[in-house]
C-alpha cells in the first residue's frame, strides 16, 4: 500500500531536517560565542551553550520521530501510543514554524513546512488508529444467550 512510502518518505524529511536544525544552530551558537555584547546582562558564553543545546536537543526529537516512522514503515504497523504523541506534536510544531517563517524567511519556506506536516499526518492517518486486541479471543467466550435458542426468561 501507500502507507510504508508515506511514513518513508515522512522520515527521511525528518532526517534531513534534524540535520539542518542541527548545523543551523550551531552556526548560530558560533555567531553569539564570536560577540562581545551581552542581551539583557545575559553572557554571550551562555547564549552560546544554550543555542548549541537548543540546536541538539531540537534535532533529537526530531530524529526520533523518524525512528518512529521508520518502524512503521518497516513493520507495517501504526505507531503506538507514545509515538502518535510525538508525531502529533511534531506536527503541531511545523504549523507554527510555518505560520513563523512567512513573516520571517518567506513563501518558499511555509510551503516547505506545510509540505513536513502534510507527510507527518498523512503518515498518522494512512496508518490508523491501532487497535488492540483483548486477550481472550470473542470467538471462545460464552454465549450470553441460552444455547437452544429459546429467549431468555425475563
Amino acid at each position: 500500500m501507500v502507507r510504508r512510502p508515506i511514513a518513508a518518505a515522512a522520515a527521511a524529511v525528518l532526517f534531513v531536517e534534524a540535520v539542518g536544525i542541527v548545523f543551523v544552530n550551531w552556526i548560530l551558537g558560533q555567531v553569539v560565542d564570536g560577540q562581545s555584547m551581552s542581551l539583557a546582562g545575559l553572557d554571550p558564553g551562555v547564549m552560546a551553550t544554550s543555542t548549541w543545546i537548543m540546536g541538539g536537543l531540537s534535532g533529537l526529537y526530531l530524529v526520533v520521530c523518524g525512528v518512529v516512522l521508520v518502524r512503521s514503515a518497516l513493520s507495517d504497523r501504526p505507531p503506538g501510543r507514545v509515538g502518535r504523541i510525538l508525531l502529533i506534536v511534531c506536527a503541531v510544531v511545523h504549523v507554527v514554524l510555518g505560520a513563523l517563517a512567512v513573516g520571517l524567511v518567506g513563501w518558499p519556506a511555509f510551503v516547505l513546512m506545510m509540505v513536513e506536516f502534510g507527510l507527518i499526518v498523512l503518515a498518522l492517518i494512512a496508518f490508523g488508529p491501532r487497535v488492540e486486541r483483548d486477550r481472550a479471543d470473542p470467538v471462545d467466550a460464552p454465549k450470553s444467550g441460552p444455547e437452544n435458542g429459546a429467549p431468555a426468561p425475563a
